[in-house]
């Protein structure tokens, strides 16, 4: 059976929210590899181990939002300046078993991610013994996470994925206790003094994904292993990269604030949102 193309997809700026409904939509309905790029408007996501006390102040008083995820791992932040990527993949069973090997996928989005800061001209980002995500001089005196990582896997399809802090304002992360990790800072490629935009970064990084995720070129014949389009999720004119094309997004869900247990301020629950009417093109 020939394997499935792999999609990249660059979304522009969109809402969380959005960003997970269509990776959950695009898990459910066939079998095609994607690869979604974005950035987000200010959000805090938690994950399912999210511990209520990280979360520092009410989000709302950062001009954010607070989001409940089904990704693993604790509070984090997304927004404007960070590479959010999604892959959504089917992934073989462990020594052909039914089951796929979480860790050495997790292992793989980590690699792709030091393999694109080592092409932007950062080399040395490394894994850090039981944090997951890539760091900045883990053995030094002050590690520093430059990417966050957290995924899911439902039926043998992967979900979530990674936040490369490309140029973001870092004064978001000091709302919350990011990751869990208090004893260890949040880095980007501009804090180490790399000069590269959005764009530069999302190219190097698909690059790279494309390297690990799309199939072998000689399976397709005279087709094609990958695509790529850009996509716009137009809401101003201000919100638009500048290596954006234009385009028609899915439409938009509606979610009202539902308070959590214990907690002071509203988060929005992806979980049962509408899905997108339309999903992002195919060949």
């Amino acid at each position: 059976m020939k394997p499935a193309p792999l999609h990249v997809r660059w979304l522009g700026r969109t809402r969380y929210r959005d960003a997970y409904a269509l990776q959950h939509a695009l898990s459910q309905r066939g079998a095609d590899n994607w690869l979604l790029c974005q950035e987000h408007e200010p959000t805090y996501t938690m994950g399912v181990r999210t511990d209520p006390a990280n979360i520092l102040v009410d989000p709302t008083t950062a001009g954010a939002e607070l989001v409940r995820a089904d990704r693993g791992g604790d509070v984090t932040f997304h927004g404007p300046g960070q590479l959010t990527a999604y892959p959504v993949l089917t992934l073989p069973g462990r020594g052909g078993g039914d089951k796929p090997d979480t860790v050495a996928y997790v292992r793989t989005v980590e690699q792709v991610v030091i393999d694109t800061l080592a092409d932007l001209g950062l080399p040395g980002a490394t894994r850090m013994d039981d944090y997951p995500g890539v760091w900045i001089a883990p053995e030094g005196e002050r590690p520093r996470k430059i990417a966050a990582i957290g995924v899911r896997l439902v039926r043998n399809r992967t979900l979530h994925g990674v936040a490369l802090n490309v140029h973001p304002d870092l004064s978001y992360f000091d709302h919350i206790v990011p990751c869990g990790i208090a004893e260890y800072g949040i880095t980007s490629l501009a804090a180490e003094g790399i000069d590269a935009g959005l764009a530069e970064a999302t190219d190097a990084f698909i690059a790279r994904a494309v390297e690990r995720w799309a199939p072998p070129a000689e399976a397709f014949g005279h087709g094609r292993a990958w695509d790529r389009s850009d996509v716009v999720w137009r809401h101003h004119v201000d919100d638009l990269a500048p290596f954006s094309r234009n385009g028609a997004p899915p439409s938009p869900t509606r979610v009202q604030p539902v308070p959590t247990p214990g907690s002071a301020w509203p988060v929005h629950p992806p979980e049962g949102e509408r899905q997108p009417d339309r999903l992002p093109p195919t060949p």
